[in-house]
């Protein structure tokens, strides 16, 4: 398919769409019967290239308490950039793990929720047949939205670990199928988002093209430069750099990417989100994992507790595109988020920014 970047432009993230008239909004009648309603249970469903993620929570402590979850790899992008449709087998395995979150939705009693997807149903030709038979094999309507509805979420899911007091704030994204990037300026007491850009590349589409590794240097610094080329027309639109240079720039970034590195970096046995979810990465242990995992085989990075075998023939390019990022703005750290697109719907439905984990999970 061919390439397409997206840019965008102001957009205020007080504002979204109205919760009550979500087109993935479903009232449940039996949780009006029993009371569950009172609660106001709500359901972030985001569905992305690679992942199909859910969250339900309720509200709690001036933010949401996370109630139920699910998170499964289905690769719906599989062979699209290829063939620019969503194949059999990828619309199989997706349905299996909608089948599974429609499960949860409805022993919930969720009483409104946003099903939402990403960057590989807005580029199927075949998507419209894909959201009809989602919905009559799960009952569930998921609603493919724009690069800017998904920014802006991620901006919103993202925003309380944001500092205040930074003049301006890039905020980052690494899908299976795009990458968005969202510059934020700080205006009053809040940040605002100034502009964005969504680039056609994402771990699923650059492991398709590129390969998984392992990369010779010679090959890596081509993928990174590549990214780097285009990231510049946005960089010089915004004298991005220049504010890098003076300092007042904070740097945040949402993927599994990230997080992946963030838990390598921390040599954990097994990935925990509660402490990966708002630490600090140095630029400078992400040039050296990235390097690091661009040179191994895929096996060999399925073998670590934080990679897995889901996540290890994509790493590679995650980390070509964070190398990029990294490079093309050297801001020296980031601010890691286990959080995103799911938690910028729960803000929309409960209407409300708060800490979004502000209390403990119940159980699941």
């Amino acid at each position: 398919m061919p390439a397409r970047m997206e840019f965008g432009g102001q957009v205020a993230l007080s504002t979204g769409p109205d919760p009550r008239r979500a087109s993935g909004e479903r009232k449940d009648a039996g949780a009006r019967r029993n009371g569950r309603h009172r609660q106001g249970y709500c359901a972030a469903l985001d569905l992305g290239t690679n992942n199909c993620r859910l969250l339900v929570a309720r509200p709690a402590d001036g933010g949401f308490r996370i109630v139920d979850a699910f998170s499964r790899v289905v690769r719906l992008g599989e062979g699209l950039e290829e063939t620019g449709r969503l194949s059999e087998a990828a619309i199989k395995r997706t349905i299996e793990a909608l089948r599974v979150c429609a499960t949860k939705i409805r022993r919930r009693g969720v009483a409104h929720g946003r099903y939402v997807a990403t960057a590989a149903c807005r580029n199927a030709d075949n998507c419209d047949e894909f959201i009809c038979r989602v919905e009559e094999e799960t009952g569930l309507f998921v609603e493919t939205i724009s690069a800017e509805e998904e920014a802006r979420l991620t901006v919103a899911g993202c925003f309380p670990l944001l500092n205040d007091n930074t003049p301006h704030s890039l905020v980052f994204d690494i899908g299976g199928g795009s990458t968005e990037v969202m510059w934020l300026a700080r205006n009053g007491a809040t940040q605002e988002m100034v502009d964005w850009i969504s680039m056609p590349f994402g771990v699923v589409s650059l492991t398709e093209r590129f390969g998984q590794g392992p990369f010779e240097t010679a090959a890596w610094e081509v993928m990174v430069g590549e990214l780097l080329e285009q990231l510049a027309p946005f960089c010089e639109a915004h004298g991005i750099s220049g504010h890098v240079d003076k300092a007042d720039v904070q740097m945040l970034g949402s993927s599994g990417t990230v997080t992946t590195l963030a838990g390598l970096k921390m040599e954990l046995e097994r990935y925990d989100r509660s402490r990966v979810d708002g630490s600090i990465l140095k630029f400078g242990d992400v040039h050296s994992l990235a390097a690091g995992l661009s040179a191994m085989t895929a096996e060999d990075r399925a073998a670590h507790p934080c990679i897995g075998n889901e996540r290890a023939d994509m790493m590679a390019a995650g980390c070509s595109i964070l190398e990029a990022i990294c490079r093309r703005w050297p801001v020296g750290q980031l601010r890691v988020a286990d959080r995103g697109v799911r938690e910028g719907i729960l803000v929309d439905l409960m209407g409300r920014k708060a800490n979004l984990y502000g209390s403990r999970n119940d159980d699941r």
